[in-house]
C-alpha cells in the first residue's frame, strides 16, 4: 500500500562507522540532488526504507510528496489502480475517480519498495512512465504527465532475476543508474556496539525508562557475536525488550535465536561444537576472554580486520583470485585490494598459487 512520509517526526541518522555505512553516506551526500534512479539493496531488516528516507531529506524534492507503495503487498490488478489510478467506472466496484501513487507524488518522490516482486506486464507500465514521463489511469485515454523521483529497493537479487527472465533488463538498468547495497549486520560487527548505544537510548526515552543504562561487557560481547539473521530490525526488537525486561541471563539469551551465543561462550565453544569466531578472536591462546579489556575501539579494529580478511579471501576464492574482478566486486580500487591482501596476509589456497 501507498503512504506519504510525515518528515516532521521521522528519524533519519545513519548510525555506524563500518566501511559500508561510511559509503552509502557519501552515495547519499553525492547523488540526493541528481534526481537520478536509485535502486536500494539489501536483506530484508538492514534499513533500506532508512536509506531512501536521507536521500529525500537531502534532496532538493524535500517538503514535497514522499510516497511510499509496496509492490509485494498487493495482487498485480490492484497494484496497478493503485500506481496509476482509475476513473469512475473503470471496473466494478469503481465508483468514483482515484488519483493514483504517481499523479499524488508529483513534484516528489515515489518509493517502489520490494520491486522486485513487480510482474512482467507491470514492469512494463512502469517502465513506460520511466522513459517518457506520463501515464494513464485505468479506464481513461488521457496521459498525464508527472515529475517523479523514483525510488526502489529490494531483498531479492536482481541481476539474477534478469538472467532468468523474472525481471525486465531494460527495466533494471533504468532503475539502477545509482546502486546503493547496505550490508548485513553479520558482515560489520564494529556497527553493532554504536547501534546498541544508539537504540537503547531512542527506546529509553520513547519508553520514559529512565534509569535504562548501557548493557554490560558481557551481553555487549554476546550480541556482537550474534550473527542476527533479522539484521538491524531484528536487533531493534531485542533492545525493546531489553529495555523494558532489562538484560539479565535468561532474558538476552530467550530473545535471541536458536544461533545466538550461549552463555558460556565467551569461555569455549557454544553449544552443538560450534564457536563464535568473534569470541575466538578475542580469546587469548584459546583461553577465555578477558573482560578487563574490551576496549570498543579495540574490538571495532579486530573485528572489521577478521570481516575484510575473511570477505577478501572469500571473493577472491570465488574469482579464482582475479584480482581485478575481486576488486570491482568489492567497489574498491585495485591498489587498495592489493594494500589489504598484503596488510591482513592473505594468501591464495596451493590451487590456486
Amino acid at each position: 500500500m501507498g503512504q506519504c512520509m510525515d518528515s516532521r517526526n521521522a528519524n533519519y541518522e545513519l548510525v555506524g562507522v563500518s566501511q559500508n555505512i561510511r559509503r552509502i553516506r557519501e552515495l547519499i551526500g553525492r547523488v540526493a540532488e541528481t534526481g537520478f534512479n536509485v535502486i536500494v539493496c539489501g536483506e530484508t531488516g538492514v534499513g533500506k526504507e532508512l536509506v531512501v528516507s536521507n536521500l529525500y531529506q537531502r534532496s532538493n524534492r524535500l517538503g514535497q510528496p514522499f510516497i511510499k507503495v509496496n509492490c509485494a503487498a498487493l495482487p498485480d490488478a490492484l497494484l496497478e489502480s493503485e500506481m496509476f489510478g482509475y476513473e469512475r467506472g473503470a471496473f466494478t466496484g469503481a465508483i468514483r475517480t482515484r488519483r493514483g501513487k504517481f499523479e499524488q507524488a508529483n513534484g516528489g518522490v515515489l518509493f517502489l519498495d520490494e520491486i522486485g516482486d513487480m510482474s512482467l506486464p507491470l514492469q512494463s507500465k512502469l517502465l513506460h512512465v520511466l522513459q517518457g514521463g506520463d501515464f494513464t489511469p485505468l479506464g481513461s485515454e488521457k496521459p498525464i504527465q508527472t515529475d517523479v523521483w523514483v525510488i526502489t529497493a529490494t531483498n531479492r537479487d536482481l541481476e539474477q532475476d534478469v538472467e532468468r527472465g523474472r525481471f525486465r533488463n531494460d527495466l533494471y538498468y533504468r532503475l539502477s543508474t545509482i546502486r546503493i547495497s547496505v550490508a548485513p549486520l553479520r558482515t560489520r560487527p564494529e556497527d553493532v556496539p554504536l547501534l546498541i548505544d544508539y537504540y537503547i537510548k531512542k527506546y529509553a526515552q520513547q519508553f520514559n525508562e529512565t534509569h535504562a543504562s548501557v548493557l554490560s561487557p558481557e551481553a555487549l560481547a554476546k550480541m556482537v557475536a550474534y550473527p542476527w539473521p533479522g539484521n538491524v530490525r531484528e536487533l531493534q526488537n531485542v533492545l525493546q525488550r531489553i529495555i523494558v525486561l532489562g538484560e539479565g541471563e535468561e532474558t538476552l539469551d530467550g530473545m535471541l535465536m536458536a544461533a545466538a551465543i550461549s552463555p558460556a561462550a565467551a569461555h569455549g565453544p557454544a553449544r552443538g561444537g560450534g564457536s563464535s569466531s568473534l569470541m575466538r578472536m578475542l580469546a587469548a591462546d584459546g583461553g577465555a576472554v578477558d573482560l578487563s579489556d574490551l576496549a570498543l575501539k579495540k574490538i571495532r579494529k579486530k573485528a572489521t580486520n577478521q570481516v575484510e580478511r575473511e570477505l577478501i579471501s572469500f571473493v577472491l576464492i570465488k574469482t579464482g583470485w582475479n584480482r581485478s574482478k575481486a576488486s570491482r566486486i568489492l567497489n574498491v580500487s585495485y591498489k587498495t585490494l592489493l594494500q589489504k591482501i598484503e596488510e591482513l596476509a592473505i594468501v591464495p589456497p596451493p590451487e590456486l598459487a
